[in-house]
């Protein structure tokens, strides 16, 4: 495959799969400010959705401090931040139509079809048709592409890249949400095992699909550290970081075939750290030092995959 292909569609896929994360993160803020305890942890419940996106600078430059609205409206719809829900449509929609000969034409219609809808809504309009509504129907689009992609694809190299993106940009963005989320969520004693404690480690379970399968373990109160281990290390969790790396050890194994690659070096390593390890060995270490570790390696990985099969930016 023409690295240039493979580049298109592996950022369509991350960009795709970026909107869905950056709606889950919206949504969970929103649910956390109807909270009672949202006068005490109000501005850094909705710092942490910059915060996870790596915008808060750019945030800050632009509009000072932080308000609800001006984050959800430049987490929405700004076409000038690239974390936006926008412009990740917009650029999920340019690699795909990169790629028309490549991708089917049901996945093509889909993706184009969610761009067209995005393109025409305005703050006014997004307001009336209210949030929740909106950031269900791009978590919506999300899965309907990404149906229709695996009911559709050829099992070859095309689909790998594309998978490939989405596992990448999926574990970068669970550790990041885990991360923030759990430094803001943490409980002072007298609240822990609270009604607001548990909405709160609800929500967050709520925001990344994973409520029903935290209680179908654990048939338990909901506690951070088993969120976390949940998180993290349970392979049978679809958005778990164990998970993720399940699917891009096996993805980068197929394209590199035989050949002993650095990509296949870093991708077994993060993938032992996290098939191997424990939540004892995490907690003892640190949730955050292991997290921020796990992104930077994530990251180095991504590097890594850009280097040797894509075009560099």
């Amino acid at each position: 495959m023409l690295s240039r292909s493979a580049d298109h569609l592996y950022w369509m896929a991350r960009y795709m799969e970026r909107a869905e994360n950056t709606a889950r993160i919206l949504e969970i803020s929103q649910r956390m400010a109807l909270l009672p305890h949202v006068a005490k942890v109000g501005a850094s419940e909705w710092r942490a959705v910059l915060n996870i996106a790596g915008d808060s600078a750019d945030f800050t430059a632009r509009y000072g401090e932080a308000s609800p609205a001006e984050i959800v409206s430049y987490m929405t719809l700004d076409p000038l931040n690239p974390s936006s829900i926008y412009a990740a449509i917009r650029a999920a929609r340019e690699n795909a139509r990169a790629e028309r000969v490549s991708i089917t034409s049901e996945m093509w219609e889909s993706l184009n079809a969610t761009w067209i809808e995005v393109r025409e809504l305005t703050p006014a309009k997004l307001a009336r048709r209210g949030y929740r509504d909106f950031f269900d129907w791009i978590k919506e689009r999300s899965h309907l592409f990404r149906g229709i992609t695996m009911g559709t694809m050829l099992r070859d190299e095309t689909y790998d890249f594309i998978r490939l993106g989405t596992f990448i940009e999926r574990a970068d963005q669970i550790a990041r949400i885990l991360d923030v989320k759990y430094h803001v969520l943490l409980p002072s004693p007298q609240e822990v095992g609270g009604a607001v404690d548990h909405f709160q480690w609800g929500a967050l379970l709520r925001s990344v699909s994973a409520f029903r399968a935290y209680h179908k373990v654990y048939h338990d109160t909901i506690t951070p550290w088993r969120v976390a281990e949940l998180l993290v290390l349970n392979a049978s969790m679809p958005r778990s970081l164990h998970a993720c790396h399940d699917n891009i050890s096996e993805i980068i194994e197929r394209i590199s075939g035989a050949r002993t690659t650095e990509v296949g070096r870093l991708a077994g390593e993060i993938h032992a750290k996290l098939h191997y390890g424990t939540i004892e060995e995490i907690y003892k270490l640190g949730l955050h030092e292991f997290l921020t570790g796990f992104v930077r390696r994530n990251n180095a990985l991504s590097t890594e995959i850009r280097n040797s099969y894509l075009v560099s930016a």
